[in-house]
């Protein structure tokens, strides 16, 4: 028996799985999960880093206990996010988190100074308002001290890693969501970094997923007790590792990985750095195994979410299926949103925000918590129609159906409604996919598996994924065509 750890830090819970290989099969175990809570503090949204660093000794630690105690470990995250160490190799500051970076302006004033055609030659990466360039953008032009105290800035899985290990390195999958990577030349874009006036000299060397990325120091090994256990770079931004566990035969497929953000895309091996893609702001992220995503963020179950607290603040508390069961019993097609929307973007109120787009869209306006619920849900699936025809056009391929991965596959009314948007089947599972991607990396590295087509595989034999057929396909092409014309959308 071969056996993995895997830390998934996703942007409102963390947990640690131990996968074990046995007999061509992938077990996975959850041993320990952690809440991964923002604090505000005067203002600012931070990331308790701390928090979770503590949190990811507390999985070593139960590792250790377990009968099969792991020889590896990797971790992934959320993207975009970073910290800076200072010459002293200390943490600077607690890292913001990306949605303290809602304003549109510091996109703008890039943009003024390099036009959108060459960042996105130069990168080829979806322009979103908390991208990591301008949130450095920011942080030079509102707290300069902090950016020239910085010695190295690490993303959120690297700064993690260094903790353990006092190694500072960059992962590709990661480095490449800053909008900074420039794919095509394998390296930070020092001409685009200069041209926004950015320090040069901050970021780490770019390790590929599935590299050694030290071992865990001394100091760690004796406070926790650990045998020595090697590191390796996952693909370490969370939906490059789900989409390492989608589990598909073939070597073209369209996947959607949903959670608090969706993202819906395929795999490729070069970058699409093209002007239609551009046009459609699609993104090209790096992937496993030398791979790209084609892909696009699309806003998610994060607006269900911030709803779902709202009401509990008002003492109004709902089960998630509390809520689904509310919303299929609600009228249909009554109302429909963009996702995507710029009022979803911060926390919030999210049933008035709702409410305020459905009378600017001269919409039926949303009052209960089902009918917004039901509004919420039938929205995403809509999106995910008009993202999943984009990726083809994009892409010139055309796909069968669509592998969904992530918690967000609990949702059996989303996968079922997102089957009937698109006419096609959906295949759901598996729901862990972020972690499971990430033992797959780990077995890849330690020459366990040959590659992904031998991962997805064995993955495939390994868990349960359920089958969707679209239903009530005209009614649904009708909610399509009025999706598109309430949200504005012409092409």
């Amino acid at each position: 028996m071969s056996t993995a750890l895997a830390f998934d830090l996703g942007a409102s819970s963390g947990r640690a799985l131990l996968g074990r290989l046995d007999d061509g099969r992938l077990f996975v175990e959850e041993l320990h999960r952690f809440p991964n809570d923002p604090v505000h503090v005067s203002g600012r949204l931070h990331w308790d880093i701390l928090r979770l660093y503590h949190e990811i000794k507390q999985g070593l630690l139960a590792a250790k206990e377990h009968l099969s105690a792991p020889s590896s470990v990797a971790i992934d995250s959320w993207a975009v996010d970073f910290g800076f160490i200072g010459t002293d190799g200390e943490l600077l500051r607690n890292p913001y988190h990306y949605r303290n970076f809602h304003s549109p302006e510091m996109m703008e004033e890039v943009l003024g100074m390099v036009s959108k055609s060459e960042i996105y030659s130069k990168t080829g990466i979806q322009f979103l308002p908390f991208n990591t360039i301008y949130q450095l953008y920011s942080i030079r032009k509102h707290q300069p001290e902090l950016l020239a105290g910085a010695k190295k800035l690490l993303m959120i899985p690297d700064l993690l890693r260094y903790f353990l290990t006092g190694e500072m390195y960059s992962e590709f999958s990661n480095a490449s969501t800053t909008q900074m990577y420039n794919p095509l030349l394998g390296n930070w874009d020092q001409e685009l970094i200069s041209k926004i006036q950015l320090p040069l000299n901050i970021y780490p060397p770019v390790l590929q997923s599935g590299e050694n990325a030290g071992n865990i120091r001394a100091s760690v090994i004796q406070e926790l007790g650990l045998n020595g256990m090697t590191l390796y770079t996952a693909a370490e931004h969370d939906t490059g590792s789900a989409a390492v566990s989608v589990p598909a035969l073939q070597n073209q497929f369209a996947y959607l990985s949903c959670g608090t953000w969706s993202l819906i895309g395929t795999e490729i091996d070069h970058p699409m750095m093209t002007p239609e893609a551009l046009e459609l702001n699609f993104t090209n992220e790096g992937g496993a195994c030398g791979t790209y995503r084609l892909l696009k963020n699309i806003m998610g179950l994060w607006i269900l979410q911030e709803s779902r607290r709202v009401w509990a603040n008002k003492g109004a508390l709902y089960s998630f299926p509390e809520l689904v069961k509310m919303a299929e019993e609600a009228e249909p097609f009554v109302t429909v949103i963009d996702p995507d929307h710029d009022l979803f973007l911060t926390p919030g109120d999210m049933p008035s925000r709702i409410q305020e787009l459905a009378k600017r869209t001269a919409q039926p306006v949303p009052i209960t918590p089902g009918e917004i619920t039901r509004c919420i849900l039938e929205s995403l699936a809509l999106k995910y129609r008009l993202t999943l025809d984009e990726t083809e056009r994009v892409s010139g391929r055309v796909f069968d159906g669509l592998h969904m991965v992530g918690g967000g596959i609990y949702n059996e009314l989303l996968c079922q409604w997102t089957a009937n948007a698109i006419g096609r089947p959906v295949w759901a599972g598996p729901a862990e996919g972020s972690a499971i991607g990430n033992l797959a990396v780990q077995f890849i590295a330690r020459g366990e598996f040959s590659g992904m087509m031998e991962a997805r595989r064995v993955i495939r034999n390994s868990v349960e994924v359920k089958e969707y057929e679209p239903q009530q396909i005209q009614r649904w092409e009708e909610a399509y065509q009025a999706f598109r014309q309430n949200a504005g959308i012409s092409k």
